[in-house]
């Protein structure tokens, strides 16, 4: 039987924890049988978990045995990994073991160097900090889970659930993961990455900056089919001027920054209104439906209408 061994680190995050857990233990082989044997982890047997505590009953011992290990999240991902857990990782990987990391577990499973030279993921809230502590790793902010054969990372929250379905389907084929996912009551395959779930919120610019009225005119003109140099004319710089300025102080161009801020405000129209794709389209600035379309979806990984499903 498959054995699973889910590593329990201090200040594990519950969500992260259970999931493999439950998806694991309660997968059935078309005779009945189960798939996988589960077993929890702990370098120490008592555990933080934040709200409550939880014994392991399995040492670092458990994982020599395992034919994958999972690596939950921790709400600290920038703490230390312990000698003992990396080396225990890393013996692992050396002898072919399965491994894989739910959402910040990104985090200690790139401190083993594991990760280096590989594309991964992680929660996009924490990916940028993946990429500046880790500059090695190639890293994803956009998908849902990233399967590099041996070593796999997901993404925040649910993601997890899609890595270990994935990974069921890899094991026992998809009828089986597919009554794992309906026993989960999730979908076997989420449409889209994560970037739909991305706030794509405008970068900061300081109070009083000299760019702070433009961006208020911009926000309150999407609908305009505005051009480089009606922002320029707005501001009272020349395009060089204006583009010089939009790098320092947002680090992205005047037209990028306008197409997020379009995007933006076409999710919440999306979520809170039942107007129609085109017209929202309309109403953000696009000069065509199909514009609109291509554009969302290169940046949300999604339609509009998959969107509005999700979130509406």
């Amino acid at each position: 039987m498959h054995t699973v061994a889910v590593l329990a680190l201090d200040q594990v995050i519950p969500f992260d924890l259970s999931t493999p857990i439950e998806v694991f233990a309660r997968t059935r082989l078309p005779d009945g049988r189960p798939g996988y044997q589960v077993r929890v982890c702990a370098e120490q047997p008592d555990i933080d978990a934040g709200t409550f505590r939880l014994r392991a009953p399995w040492g670092l011992d458990g994982l020599q045995e395992a034919d994958t290990i999972i690596v939950p999240g921790t709400a600290d991902p920038t703490a230390p990994l312990s000698p003992a857990v990396r080396d225990a990782l890393r013996a692992a990987a050396e002898d072919g073991t399965r491994i894989a990391s739910i959402c910040s577990g990104a985090f200690p499973l790139a401190a083993t160097g594991l990760l280096d030279g590989l594309r991964a993921t992680t929660h996009w809230i924490a990916a940028g900090l993946l990429a500046a502590a880790h500059p090695a790793i190639e890293v994803d902010p956009d998908v849902l889970y990233v399967d590099n054969g041996q070593i796999l990372t997901s993404a925040g929250a649910a993601a997890g659930l899609d890595l270990c379905l994935h990974m069921i389907r890899g094991d026992y084929g998809s009828a089986v993961a597919a009554d794992a996912a309906r026993l989960s009551v999730v979908p076997l395959e989420r449409e889209g990455g994560q970037a739909q779930f991305i706030v794509h919120d405008h970068i900061p610019t300081p109070r009083g900056s000299a760019l702070e009225p433009l961006l208020t005119w911009l926000q309150n003109n999407l609908n305009r089919d505005l051009t480089l140099a009606d922002i320029a004319a707005q501001a009272g710089f020349s395009t060089r001027t204006l583009i010089r300025h939009f790098r320092e102080q947002t680090g992205v161009t005047p037209l990028q920054w306008l197409h997020r801020a379009r995007i933006r405000q076409a999710q919440h129209l999306l979520e809170t209104t039942r107007h129609s794709v085109e017209r929202i389209g309309a109403q953000v600035g696009f000069g065509s439906p199909t514009a609109f379309r291509d554009r969302f979806r290169r940046t949300t990984g999604v339609s509009p209408h998959t969107y509005r499903r999700s979130f509406s």
